[in-house]
């Protein structure tokens, strides 16, 4: 258990230190989380809506930080190229968020088409039944993949680096509400990126 909780640490760590140096992406990380928390009190009794919430407000402000906002110039704190980061990210890169959003986006579209989804759902008589029938498909995009990376990272790194994953990600919300509440208040004072990335100096890391 006590390694389990240390790689969870670990994971985090990284995760912030590298990819969340942006006040904008963290305020809208916020914004993400707050809503996903929502969401996950929705899911209890409609998970339609629920993934709606998810989707369309915490899924797109989340990423949206990550891919307008967040500099991919050399990472001077850490040492690091965007490309070296995008290459050893353990979960979901800039690439793979890409596929993962574009399959997103065809799922409306699909249902346009193919209204029932080859059986999938049942077909649409309105608009409500069509906005509902999404969220339900978007919500299993979303346990697929989740299952799909983490059971990806048992076979390319090892069980303990994707079942730690796939809490991080679920306790992701609870975590970036803690980590980033003051990020709003920095973007009052203009400070577009964490002054920590400007000076290089380190934070203290998790203890291995």
């Amino acid at each position: 258990m006590r390694t389990f909780l240390e790689e969870l640490k670990q994971q985090r760590w990284d995760d912030h230190r590298y990819y969340h140096h942006s006040r904008i992406n963290q305020t809208l990380h916020l914004i993400s989380a707050t809503s996903f928390v929502i969401a996950y009190v929705v899911l209890l009794w409609d998970p339609a809506v629920a993934a709606l919430i998810g989707w369309l407000v915490a899924m797109t402000t989340r990423q949206s930080g990550h891919f307008f906002f967040e500099p991919k110039g050399y990472d001077h704190l850490n040492r690091a190229t965007h490309e070296h980061k995008e290459e050893i990210k353990v979960g979901y890169n800039l690439f793979r968020k890409a596929v993962l959003m574009g399959v997103w986006a065809l799922i409306p579209l699909a249902l346009l088409v193919k209204p029932d989804l080859f059986g999938l759902v049942a077909p649409h008589a309105g608009f409500v039944d069509f906005a509902l029938n999404t969220g339900l498909l978007w919500f299993w995009l979303g346990v697929v993949g989740l299952l799909f990376r983490t059971v990806q990272l048992v076979f390319v790194r090892d069980p303990l680096t994707g079942l730690v994953w796939a809490s991080k990600i679920l306790t992701d919300p609870f975590h970036d509400i803690k980590l980033y509440h003051k990020a709003p208040a920095c973007l009052l004072r203009r400070e577009l990126i964490d002054p920590r990335y400007w000076s290089g100096e380190p934070e203290e890391a998790p203890a291995r």
